[in-house]
């Protein structure tokens, strides 16, 4: 299933959540290959709790990294499967 298209500014800001409900934090960023253009991470800021029991990639300012193939779905939130982040 493909994820419709939205603009970057479109998910900025947006709390990404868990498909279980979990909160992990707000999108600051997103991460891409220049050459082609491929989406590779959203970097998370404002980090809860939560996000510490996973092992997730982390910015040198301690941000997380969730890998853009794990996103599952963009609505009011941001989802992503907690089983692709592995």
């Amino acid at each position: 299933m493909a994820i419709e298209k939205k603009p970057f500014r479109a998910l900025v800001g947006k709390q990404v959540v868990t498909k279980e409900g979990k909160k992990l934090g707000f999108v600051k960023d997103i991460t891409f290959e220049t050459k082609n253009g491929e989406l590779i991470h959203m970097v998370l800021k404002d980090l809860t709790p939560y996000t510490s029991n996973l092992s997730l990639e982390r910015t040198s300012d301690k941000e997380a990294l969730i890998p853009y193939h794990a996103l599952v779905a963009i609505g009011d939130f941001i989802v992503i499967s907690e089983e692709d982040l592995v």
